[in-house]
Order: structure tokens, then sequence, then C-alpha cells
């Protein structure tokens, strides 16, 4: 018998032993890398879901809790830049509104409810307002007592329904009961007029017919809502001591810088003597 073999039989022994060990211990470090990977995974999705949330909170305006002046910019050049790729030779071109909306009268809410209430109840109507437009309509709030509503896929026409509705829903927003009155209680004083107070003035633009650029579609909204204040301020002088009857004031029509298809400015007016809903 050759001396190789009982020298191979005294070494399979430990090699084969080692062997085993190197299994176990391989697959210990396999299923020690596995849960390591489940817990590294589990704790991306959370970071994921912080960094959504962040994102989300980044993009609210923190007063009235709808999206901010940042993200309308960022979603009008998106929706821009999307009608511009959509852009065929013989077919019609993609449709774009905006819808300026400005909120008249909270000066005398905040003089007699004071300012926490008064952007209690802003917040409250801005709420109430993203109800009236469509789930793709992006609503959101651009300083002070404006709102700036981006419409994809929307002409003429239906932006001034949008913003006839919004003006709507502002004078018939419940927003205070006047017989509370925290900061002149005193019995004696007359009874305050029916209605919130408040006037909604809209303008819009839309694309291409006021501009192919966000900053000529919101120059054009700005023309039509100072054109809307413009018609009913004439209005009220012209009906000064008039009883008015109605939601809106009658459309202005498009001035010497709009395009003749271009949506109609809205402006919005209380009624006196009218029951609050």
């Amino acid at each position: 018998m050759s001396p190789l073999v009982p020298a191979i039989a005294l070494l399979s022994a430990p090699l084969a032993g080692l062997s085993g060990l190197l299994c176990c211990r391989l697959r210990g470090t396999r299923r020690a890398a596995a849960l390591e990977v489940r817990e590294l995974t589990g704790e991306l999705a959370r970071l994921r879901e912080q960094c959504e949330e962040l994102s989300r909170s980044a993009a609210r305006d923190p007063l009235t809790g709808v999206w901010n002046q940042r993200h309308l910019q960022l979603t009008l050049e998106r929706e821009v830049q999307r009608c511009q790729r959509r852009v065929r030779p013989g077919e019609p071109a993609p449709e774009l509104a905006v819808v300026l909306l400005e909120i008249d009268g909270f000066e005398a809410v905040t003089a007699e409810h004071g300012r926490t209430r008064a952007q209690a109840v802003l917040r409250d109507l801005a709420q109430r307002l993203t109800v009236e437009v469509r789930r793709t309509d992006v609503l959101g709030h651009c300083g002070g007592t404006g709102f700036l509503v981006v419409l994809p896929d929307t002409g003429a026409a239906g932006a001034a329904k949008v913003a006839e509705r919004l003006c709507w829903t502002v004078r018939r927003h419940r927003l205070l009961d006047w017989r509370v009155d925290p900061v002149r209680p005193e019995p004696d004083l007359p009874p305050r007029p029916a209605g919130n107070g408040l006037r909604a003035f809209a303008g819009t633009a839309v694309l291409p017919a006021d501009g192919g650029h966000p900053v000529p579609l919101l120059r054009a909204a700005d023309r039509s809502l100072a054109a809307a204040k413009r018609a009913w301020a004439a209005a009220r002088s012209r009906d000064s001591g008039s009883q008015r009857h109605g939601n809106l004031s009658p459309c202005v029509g498009p001035g010497a810088l709009a395009h003749p298809d271009a949506a109609r400015s809205v402006a919005a007016v209380p009624v006196p003597g009218e029951v609050r809903s």
C-alpha cells in the first residue's frame, strides 16, 4: 500500500470538519446579510416616506394649507412645457388656462375679529375653494388674499366658468357667525348686513392666446384681474344707492392687450340684504 493513502485518510477528517465549519459560517453570513438587507430596505422606505412628506410640506403654504407659490410656479412651467411638446402640425394647439383670484374684504374681518381668527377664516375658505376645482387642477396661495389656479386641458370658456364658480363660492361660503362679536359686544349695536362681507375678483388667461410662457400668461391674468376691478368699480358708481341682484358683476370684455379668444374677467359682488347660506 502506498504511504500516501494513510496520509490522505488522516487529512480528510480535518478537511471535512473544516469545510463543514466554513459552510455553517457561510450560511450564517448569508442569513445575517439577508437580515441586514431587509433592515436597510425598510430604512430606505422610511427615508423615502420622510422625503416625500418633507417635499409635500415644503410645497404647502403654512397659512392656508394649499399649494404655495413655488409649487405653483413649477407646476405652471411643467404644464407649459407639456403643451409645447404636444404641438403637432395641422392639429389644434393644446389648451392651458390660469385663473387669478383675489378676495377683498378681509381687512374688516381682521379689524373686528382679530388676526388669528381672520387667518383661520382664510384657511377655511382656501380649503373650500379646493373642492371647486378638478383633481387635475392645481390651486395655490400666491400671497395676501390671492390665489392662482392652473387648469390643464382647459380653454377660455372653461376658465371663465371656473372663475365664476370660485367667485360664487367666496361670497356664499359661511365664514363667521356675525351675531358673535368678541371685540364689540355692546348689545345696542345696529344689526349687521347679511352676507359674509367679502368680494372676489377673478382674471383669466389661456395658452397660447395670451402667451406661450408662464410670465406672459400671469401678466395677462393680472391685466384681466385689474379690468374686473375697474368694471366692478364703474358698475358700483353707476348703481350707487340701488340694490344689486345676482352674484356676478357684468363680465369685462378683452381689452386691447388681450386676445379675442381669451376668457373674460369676472368680478363677484356681495348682494345687500341676501340671507347667508
